[in-house]
């Protein structure tokens, strides 16, 4: 019997793993980064950079734990139902972690050497891409093995396109305006289809 990740433990290892980033980003977060004066820098609102980055890094704990779960969860669904319908609620909800966590983490990242910290602290805690496209493309692996995925797809080239669409969904979200273009929920969908990832002749889709 295939054995699956254990959520509860993933999630409180994610959890730790970002309170590790928080503490090794805050040896970075000083005052000497506000203007002379000692006022807020205005783009923050009235907060200074170190509230900003503690908003993201509160943020982060509570959203990637979730988002990671998810993406884990496919591993549980090969050969089960149909892969685009399997695929669909993991795009919508990559739309929502990456629209949340942009619109944090822009704020907290005006500084250059802030900046740099976090990308240090990505790769110390093994937080980064790579965490978000190893499930969804041992996922797709897994359907291509199944025969339920075309056999030309390449699972994490197929893995990188799907997270980027959510990515670039989010960002454009918060530059021109949710209503300027497709709903979140079109967005998820025309994503998955256009990959087209299915096999024209996939075995039928409800195994038990």
């Amino acid at each position: 019997m295939t054995q699956y990740p254990d959520p509860h433990k993933k999630a409180q290892e994610t959890r730790r793993r970002v309170l590790e980033m928080a503490a090794y980003l805050k040896q970075d977060v000083r005052d000497a980064s506000r203007p002379p004066d000692g006022a807020a820098y205005p783009q923050l609102r009235g907060a200074t950079p170190a509230q900003a980055v503690d908003l993201f890094l509160v943020l982060l704990q509570d959203r990637l734990p979730v988002w990671l779960r998810t993406l884990d969860a496919l591993l549980q669904k090969a050969g089960k139902g149909r892969v685009n319908d399997n695929l669909l609620p993991v795009a919508r909800a990559g739309i929502d972690y990456y629209a949340e966590v942009q619109a944090a983490a822009m704020p907290a990242f005006i500084s250059p050497s802030m900046t740099v910290r976090f990308r240090e602290a990505l790769r110390e805690t093994d937080l980064g891409p790579a965490a978000e496209i190893a499930p969804l493309a041992e996922y797709l692996a897994m359907e291509r093995s199944l025969g339920r995925v075309a056999p030309d797809v390449t699972p994490e080239a197929s893995a990188r396109l799907l997270l980027a669409g959510c990515f670039r969904h989010a960002y454009y979200e918060a530059f021109i305006g949710a209503g300027s273009g497709l709903s979140r929920d079109d967005c998820a969908a025309e994503i998955v289809r256009e990959l087209r990832l299915e096999a024209v002749s996939s075995p039928s889709a409800a195994l038990s």
